[in-house]
């Protein structure tokens, strides 16, 4: 089985796993602080075990990189990295606001761009987006591509929780110069939305993005033939390290992209 398919049905034991939880009571609880640094809800340790049993159960040779769990060596030999957000949006699942996903990705060394595949899906509906490197990115079984053309209306995706002061003032001329900025509360979704045609951009500097909040889009994003440069505006790569935080902007092309950082260099 190619490694994308393994992640798909990964991905749709999560989605089988939580559909009936997401919004009720048994969406919540605390279970202390994950690996990546945030509280895990019950909604998060079912997610992330739906996954591990079934990696589990095809011995799949891997090194796991969840959000919850941390690392999980699953093999002596592993092929590589399965990098694990089982719920992006978990703020949002535990309330029952329609816009999770899960994001599941394979890195066979250390960075960002050794990732091959990446699956992420709308835990709302079950709608999946897929990348395979070289081979282009789908949603459901659709190919996408990011929106190339003047569009009719230009939509800038922003993420600006907990954002700094000085940041919000950096930003101030986007949000001045722009009518439609959006936000959902979900990055990999945001992203899959992005690369689906959906944005125009979608703009990250806050230097608080995990790896296993980008992963999946990152590869999304660049078979849909999208532009992704980080906060020194150099193409986006970085380490599969817990400590690691990015920011970064995905751009449907380099005119808006210029746009963009002319105003925020204002």
């Amino acid at each position: 089985m190619e490694t994308v398919e393994i992640l798909r049905e990964a991905s749709n034991r999560i989605y089988e796993s939580i559909k009936d939880i997401a919004g009720t009571e048994h969406a919540a609880g605390d279970f202390g602080i994950g690996a990546g640094g945030d509280v895990s809800r019950n909604i998060d340790i079912i997610a992330e075990k739906a996954v591990l049993d079934y990696l589990k159960e095809i011995n799949f040779d891997c090194v796991v990189l969840g959000e919850e769990c941390g690392r999980v060596e699953l093999s002596d030999k592993p092929k590589g990295f399965v990098i694990m957000d089982a719920i992006d949006g978990s703020a949002n699942a535990v309330r029952g606001v329609p816009f999770f996903c899960s994001s599941l990705a394979f890195a066979t060394e250390n960075k960002l761009s050794s990732i091959t595949d990446g699956v992420i899906t709308n835990l709302s509906n079950g709608e999946m987006y897929w990348a395979s490197k070289n081979k282009g990115a789908f949603f459901d079984k659709k190919k996408i591509k990011v929106h190339d053309k003047e569009p009719i209306y230009k939509i800038i995706g922003i993420n600006t929780s907990g954002a700094s002061i000085n940041l919000l003032k950096k930003l101030d001329p986007v949000f001045k110069n722009h009518d439609h900025t959006r936000h959902f509360g979900a990055n990999a979704l945001e992203m899959a939305l992005f690369a689906r045609g959906l944005m125009d951009i979608f703009i990250d500097l806050r230097d608080k993005i995990r790896i296993q909040d980008i992963a999946a889009g990152y590869l999304i994003v660049k078979e849909a033939g999208g532009i992704l440069v980080d906060g020194d505006l150099n193409p986006l790569d970085a380490d599969l390290s817990y400590s690691t935080r990015v920011s970064f902007i995905a751009a449907a092309n380099q005119k808006i992209l210029d746009e963009i950082i002319s105003q925020i260099d204002q």
